[in-house]
């Protein structure tokens, strides 16, 4: 017997530990959302900011990490050219607060870094991008099922990890539900070799 698994969907996820970034990014985003109504986007009860956050002198440290971790996904998904930042803005939810299901349009790959997470703020859901799958959906045996199998994929929230993942893949954030904020920022990347 040969078995193939194809077509695989990458998340990448890295850790960062400097608690001082997250304290000063608490503190200048708390301070932006005083002082800016923010758009409405895909935020149910939260706060999201404007999309020009990467252009601001005050969010560089957290620009160039974001440049470092596309850069290694770039050597490990054997692309050309360079990245291109797009756009970033941060989330603040409050309790309750969530963001419906979305894509990001226009974009390679989108994710999510997270400044503040309090226990059950808010867990980060990806759905199984192959649509055509959910026609036909067998039942499976108990117990634990494989990785592959999954139809979602929840991520908690650890203040100091970025996510990445393909732009493509639908995602929501589920409600916060504990008693504290959950801040994050999010961004869109794009391939500077695609930018005609």
């Amino acid at each position: 017997m040969i078995r193939e698994l194809l077509f695989p969907t990458p998340i990448y996820i890295f850790d960062h530990n400097d608690p001082s970034l997250n304290e000063q990014l608490e503190r200048d985003i708390l301070n932006w959302m005083q002082q800016d109504a923010g758009v409405k986007k895909t935020n149910v009860k939260g706060w999201h900011s404007t999309t020009d956050m990467h252009m601001k002198p005050e969010y560089k440290r957290l620009v160039q990490g974001l440049f470092e971790a596309q850069h290694k996904i770039y050597q490990e998904e054997n692309y050309n050219s360079e990245p291109f930042l797009g756009g970033m803005w941060a989330n603040v939810n409050p309790p309750g607060g969530m963001n419906r299901a979305h894509i990001h349009p226009n974009s390679l790959w989108a994710g999510v870094y997270y400044v503040k997470a309090p226990k059950n703020c808010g867990r980060l859901v990806i759905d199984d991008p192959r649509s055509v799958a959910a026609l036909s959906r067998p039942t499976m045996k108990e117990g634990e099922v494989p990785e592959r199998l999954w139809r979602e994929k929840s991520y908690e929230p650890i203040a100091g990890r970025l996510i990445m993942f393909p732009a493509w893949l639908t995602h929501c954030v589920d409600p916060n539900q504990s008693d504290d904020t959950r801040i994050s920022v999010s961004f869109n990347f794009l391939q500077k070799s695609l930018m005609i």
